[in-house]
This record gives structure tokens, C-alpha cells and sequence, in this order.
């Protein structure tokens, strides 16, 4: 019957609010509590302590029912040899301990016991903490209901795209981590937290974000493959040049013929002094250098071009933000 009445309730509020929502949708969203619950860290633990004492508590129950067995088992055995006397005696101690365990269990277990007393201390305060969440959830997202999934009311269907029960345990766990930050910190993980949210709002924006991304980076690989392989050859070139160079003084300042010159040219080829491989050590550092500074160039542009983007991205959502609220503010 409560459950009937829930869907009453409901039918009857997305009735009326159709008319209200023709300008724009109704924004619907569900969680699950239980989904939450098992999710923070601090439950867990408080849970798996309850549940030691409940498991306390049945090894207890377990002992006294074993007790009861065997006084019913001396009973039945020792009952022939007894006088009517010792039998009532006996079935008296027994009926006293069989109540006495029903009233623990009722005590522990009952609809009023301790495990269910304890787990509605234990819960409360992070229900309280999911309702605030959800709260804010819905002033910033513009939600007009926001049901319980693990609720009495019966959902026959829910898309998980409406399903709000990560974004809570993010809320929760994010106010835990703030506890832990200076301003500073604080102030950075707000912003993260907000290009994130705008990311999980946009899910479409986010694929062509990381589609982009992607082209980007082959484009800056391709380019820098290219810049890798023109360095090189401009580096080879560099050292023929200073080859032929060192070549043609050694011919001009000589006192060898051309002939020998040539045929210590083709000895210096083929068995290059020592003078030569350290001209070339060095121009192989020097090309390493160039490399890195050229790398280090690259990075920082697609640094301040992340950020430029970010920034770009930021400023459209504040604004399509100002105007949606100038238009629901708009008489």
C-alpha cells in the first residue's frame, strides 16, 4: 500500500509539474543508498565491527542452545530412572533456559535489539552526509527530483545515466580530502574537481576532448619526428662541410702532391684519427642538446596551450551558465 501511494505521488507531482517544465525539461535523477553505504571508507569499517559483535553475540546463542540439548538429551536418557519430582525439576530448568535464550535473541536481533539500534546510530550521520550531498547536487545540476533506488518506492526501470550514486561518494570522499589541505590545495582540487564535473555533465564534449587530444598528439609526434630527422642531416651536412674544409687546408698548407693528398683523404676515411671521432662526439652532443632544448621548447607550448584550452573551455560554460540562469530569472 506504501509503495502505491509513493507512485500516486509521483504520477501526481510529474503531472503537475509537466506544465511547468514545457519551457524546460524535468530533470530527473536516482541513487542508491546501499551502493553508497558499502562505498565509504568509514561505514565499512564501523559495519565490519557491528558485525563482530553480531557474530559474538550468535556464538553465544550457539553455546546456550547446546546447553539446552544436552540437558534435553540427559533427560531423555536418565527420565525412566527419575521420580516425577526430578522430571518437572528437570523440564522447569529446561523451560527457564529456552525463554532465557529467546529473550537474548529478541534483545540482540529483535525488531528493537542492539544490531538494530547500533546500525541506525552507525548510519545516520553519513545519511546525513549523503543528504546534504545530494542537496548540493541538485541546486548546482538544476535536478527537480532526486528519488532512493534502495527506497520502499518500486522503480521498474532506471538508465544509468541517471544515476547520481558515484557522484556522491565523489562529494564525500572530496570532503574528506579537504580536511587534509591547506587553502592553497584546497583551491586547486575545487578546479580540478570543477573541469571534471563539466567533463562527467558533457560526456560527448569529453570523447571529442579526448579525440582531439589524440590528433594533437600524433600531429606534435609527426612534426617533432620530422624536426628529429632535419636536425641529422643538417648535422651531417655541418660535419662534411667542416671535413672538406679541413681537407682543403691541409691540401693548400702541405708540401705532398695532389696524389698523395688524395690517397690521405681515402686513409682518413677509411681510419679516422682521433682528432676526427672527437670533433664527432662533440657534434653528436651538440645535436643531443639541440634535441632536448627543441623537446623542452615543444612542451612548454603544449603546456600553455593545455591551458589556454582549459581556460577557453571554462569561460564558455560560465557563460552559457550566466545566460541560462538570465533566462530563468527573465519574467
Amino acid at each position: 500500500m506504501k509503495k502505491y501511494i509513493l507512485l500516486v505521488l509521483f504520477s501526481s507531482l510529474l503531472f503537475v509539474n509537466n506544465v511547468k517544465g514545457q519551457a524546460r525539461g524535468i530533470k530527473i535523477g536516482y541513487i542508491d543508498m546501499e551502493y553508497i553505504l558499502e562505498k565509504v571508507p568509514n561505514y565499512a569499517e564501523a559495519k565490519n565491527q557491528l558485525e563482530q559483535k553480531a557474530e559474538k553475540w550468535k556464538q553465544e546463542m550457539e553455546v546456550k542452545k547446546s546447553g539446552i540439548a544436552k540437558l534435553n538429551e540427559a533427560l531423555k536418557t536418565e527420565k525412566v530412572l527419575l521420580t516425577k519430582e526430578l522430571i518437572e525439576e528437570r523440564e522447569s530448568e529446561i523451560s527457564f533456559q529456552e525463554n532465557e535464550l529467546t529473550e537474548y535473541q529478541q534483545k540482540k536481533f529483535g525488531p528493537t535489539g542492539e544490531l538494530i539500534v547500533q546500525k541506525a546510530v552507525l548510519v545516520k550521520p553519513i545519511q546525513d552526509q549523503v543528504f546534504n550531498a545530494v542537496q548540493d547536487i541538485a541546486e548546482a545540476k538544476k535536478y527537480d527530483y532526486i528519488f532512493d533506488k534502495s527506497s520502499d518506492l518500486t522503480m521498474l526501470f532506471a538508465a544509468k545515466k541517471h544515476d547520481l550514486s558515484e557522484r556522491v561518494i565523489q562529494v564525500l570522499t572530496r570532503s574528506e580530502k579537504r580536511e587534509q589541505m591547506s587553502k592553497k590545495q584546497q583551491k586547486l582540487e575545487e578546479e580540478k574537481e570543477r573541469k571534471q564535473d563539466m567533463l562527467d555533465d558533457n560526456p560527448e564534449m569529453s570523447e571529442k576532448m579526448k579525440i582531439a587530444e589524440e590528433r594533437k598528439a600524433a600531429r606534435l609526434k609527426m612534426v617533432e619526428d620530422k624536426k628529429i630527422a632535419a636536425d641529422e642531416k643538417r648535422a651531417a651536412a655541418e660535419a662534411k662541410r667542416k671535413q672538406m674544409l679541413e681537407d682543403n687546408l691541409a691540401k693548400r698548407n702541405g708540401t705532398v702532391s695532389d696524389k698523395t693528398s688524395t690517397n690521405t683523404a681515402k686513409e682518413n676515411t677509411t681510419k679516422p684519427n682521433s682528432d676526427v671521432a672527437e670533433k664527432k662526439v662533440a657534434a653528436e652532443e651538440a645535436k643531443k642538446k639541440t634535441i632536448e632544448d627543441r623537446q623542452k621548447v615543444i612542451d612548454d607550448r603544449k603546456k600553455a596551450a593545455e591551458e589556454k584550452r582549459l581556460k577557453t573551455i571554462a569561460d564558455r560554460e560560465a557563460a552559457k551558465k550566466a545566460k541560462e540562469e538570465a533566462k530563468n530569472n527573465k519574467p
